[in-house]
């Protein structure tokens, strides 16, 4: 690819319908002075036609400060269970789309500055959340599970005050397109609704097919995202994720993982674990996250009403939620269990072993990745021989009839264990790893940064040159406190 003079030789504008401008605006990035680059996501960008090495005019690109015709959106949603009115990309500017494989992605700054959306904030990310984004992002998709991308993480001496005083940063962000539940909120909510059936044609068109022959294309569109919704709360629950700002705005009409703030990955399990210290009700909890979600999926029903033609059906689609989600959840946990078959007694045996994993504040990762050995498929009582797992009685019953249980599979001890190896992940962005790539980054240090996205993009494999990061987080990772600003 030959070195770009700027991102007018990059990316394409989008095609301006009408569901566009009712609530889209041009905007420019405001950019960082003295760029630095920190982070790069080589396989991202080849999948791109980009350049494995990056130049100087991407860097330029990708620090806002030059571009070609950004935009940002307006939209509303509900947060923490009250209606926030108008939000908006605060801080975000769409640079344009490229093609990959016949699909096309939206690249957008995170931390470009003021937008038309952004009231009283200064549409800046400092760097600390940044690299918190970009690696949980990758850590995502490296478990394949939905999520937006990271493509690239621009660092500079530029000032911003939080709580304190930080340093400026960017994150590119890519993923077919960047719509939430707050945009159609929005749209419904001020009355624009000619612009409603248009951006649904449009997301059938291209991300739901099936909805385009369903006899309420609005309904079907409506199925697509709760079905959507509910399989990524699965998804979430089965590796120990936690969202810590599950509001409309933060949610994705195409199911992806979207907006990385405040988020945690489990270590002691904890099935009431609250990653935000600003959610002091606890409501986006690790065991609330599946409720909420269909808390969020009935915000948006309220915003379709207009647009349906019974009322019944929005709520039809509403009470299939459960049944998506539990099939997808056990779904998930059996083959976490090496469990291939449905048997009637799974859900008993799963939710047993999650009561005394909560029990005795078990490593949610470091269980189910010992579970995955060959020995202890050959003989589950040998996990009892772990020190974590040691201790009642429970756990001895419990080992029991999960021997018992995997007598009923078809496959032997070792293909089973190999199974458990391709969906235990041996690491995840764990909060200290997080932390102690920040302050190394704040120091102009990316090393480990780059060796931790490096890592989590095989997340299954040993990488024994790391075998430290596998392990449980050291005493003073306990003091580590998120909140929105994160």
């Amino acid at each position: 690819m030959n070195e770009l003079s700027s991102s007018r030789d990059l990316f394409h504008a989008p095609v301006w319908d009408a569901w566009d401008q009712a609530f889209y605006s041009r905007s420019v990035p405001q950019g960082l002075p003295h760029p630095q680059w920190g982070l790069w996501n080589a396989a991202l960008a080849a999948q791109f036609g980009l350049p494995v090495q990056p130049t100087e005019a991407l860097l330029q690109t990708f620090s806002g400060n030059t571009h070609s015709m950004p935009w940002c959106s307006a939209y509303a949603g509900h947060q923490f269970g009250s209606w926030a009115g108008p939000l908006g990309d605060g801080r975000a500017h769409t640079l344009g789309t490229l093609t990959s494989q016949a699909s096309t992605y939206e690249f957008q700054l995170k931390g470009a500055g003021m937008t038309p959306f952004s009231r009283r904030g200064d549409g800046r990310a400092v760097l600390r959340s940044s690299v918190r984004e970009y690696l949980a992002s990758e850590a995502m998709a490296g478990l394949n599970i939905p999520t937006t991308r990271a493509l690239a993480l621009i660092a500079s001496p530029l000032p911003v005050m939080r709580e304190t005083v930080e340093t400026a940063a960017i994150v590119t962000r890519v993923a077919p397109n960047f719509l939430r539940f707050g945009h159609i909120e929005h749209l419904s909510h001020h009355g624009i609704h000619d612009a409603v059936l248009p951006l649904i044609t449009h997301l059938n068109a291209v991300y739901y097919p099936a909805a385009v022959a369903h006899p309420d294309p609005v309904l079907g569109f409506f199925t697509k995202v709760v079905e959507g919704t509910a399989q990524l709360m699965a998804a979430w629950q089965s590796v120990g994720f936690c969202h810590g700002v599950m509001n409309t705005d933060n949610m994705s009409l195409l199911g992806l993982t979207l907006d990385y703030g405040p988020f945690a990955f489990l270590d002691g399990f904890d099935l009431h674990y609250v990653c935000n210290h600003s959610d002091t009700q606890g409501r986006y909890a690790y065991d609330q996250q599946p409720t909420m979600g269909w808390w969020n999926c009935t915000a948006l029903a309220s915003a379709l009403l207009p647009f349906v033609q019974q009322e019944a059906s929005l709520q039809a689609v509403l009470d299939h939620y459960s049944v998506i989600f539990q099939d997808e959840f056990h779904r998930r946990f059996r083959a976490k269990l090496g469990l291939g078959q449905e048997h009637p007694d799974d859900e008993i045996l799963i939710g047993r072993l999650l009561a005394l994993m909560h029990h005795n504040t078990v490593d949610f990762t470091r269980f189910f990745r010992a579970l995955s050995a060959v020995e202890i498929q050959e003989d589950p009582r040998r996990l009892a021989e772990v020190p974590e797992f040691q201790g009642t009685r429970s756990w001895i019953e419990w080992l029991h009839d999960y021997g018992q249980r995997g007598q009923q599979e078809s496959h032997d001890p070792q293909q089973r264990a190999g199974m458990m190896g391709r969906v235990n992940p041996r690491f995840v962005l764990r909060n200290h790893l997080a932390e102690l790539a920040i302050r190394q980054a704040q120091g102009g240090d990316f090393a480990m940064a780059q060796e931790l996205q490096r890592v989590l993009a095989t997340p299954f494999d040993l990488h024994p040159d790391h075998e430290d990061w596998a392990d449980s987080p050291p005493d003073w990772a306990s003091s580590l406190s998120l909140s929105c600003s994160s």
